[in-house]
């Protein structure tokens, strides 16, 4: 049994993997900004506990987690949406997501590292973004670029543990994704090589390789069906 935290696991993917790892017997500890629907989402999908924490108020993280013990394996899958441009920048949202992103998720692992041992490993979400921006995509596709940078100077500040991003192409089956007009889902299927969308169980099974294979480490793994060749 694995000591698994999920951080942004009370909806999409981060859910369906805190799902998975404990239907594997695994003790998972899922976090959310709303405690109580943390609380609830970890009773529904078998969780040990659900946790209140907020990614953009990294000042309250160290107390968030206090009480989590031995971690074998961390996921951030935590993110926020932003749709931002330069000729009208929000700045206010802009630094909201970078803190998510960048400050955030570098203080969760700050926190537990000293739960960590030196079989534990990581895994950050980013995001396709940054190598196919789109408009509206300016904070999104900057941030998601700079988990690469997070994602290298972790994995050489914490070795022996293993640190490794996913990045999701368009998700079909996500809630962000699964309520977009169907015109716009062909018009991706249809540029994508393998003819069809991740889903949210392609990005998990990703997620748990990254995690489980041991001389896998700095590591960007694009899941996207190909979608950047089209």
């Amino acid at each position: 049994m694995s000591g698994v935290v999920v951080v942004g696991g009370t909806s999409g993917i981060g859910r369906e993997f805190a799902r998975m790892r404990a239907g594997r017997g695994d003790e998972v500890v899922l976090t959310g900004r709303d405690a109580h629907r943390a609380d609830t989402v970890a009773k529904e999908v078998g969780a040990a506990r659900g946790l209140a924490l907020d990614l953009s108020r990294p000042g309250e993280i160290a107390g968030a987690l206090a009480g989590v013990g031995r971690v074998d394996h961390l996921v951030i899958a935590g993110i926020s949406r932003d749709e931002n441009r330069v000729a009208a920048y929000d700045i206010e949202a802009a630094l909201r997501l970078v803190t998510v992103k960048l400050v955030g998720y570098t203080e969760v692992v700050h926190t537990l590292r000293p739960r960590f041992h030196d079989d534990s490993a990581i895994v950050l979400f980013g995001g396709q973004a940054k190598e196919r921006p789109y408009p509206g995509a300016t904070t999104v596709a900057t941030v998601n670029a700079g988990v690469r940078g997070l994602v290298h100077t972790l994995a050489v500040e914490l070795a022996p543990v293993r640190v490794n991003a996913v990045h999701p192409g368009v998700v079909g089956d996500s809630p962000h994704w699964a309520g977009k007009p169907q015109e716009v889902l062909e018009g991706v299927r249809t540029r994508t090589p393998t003819g069809r969308l991740a889903t949210m169980g392609d990005i998990v099974d990703a997620v748990d390789f990254l995690l489980r294979n041991r001389s896998v480490n700095a590591v960007e793994l694009a899941v996207d069906g190909g979608w950047l060749l089209g």
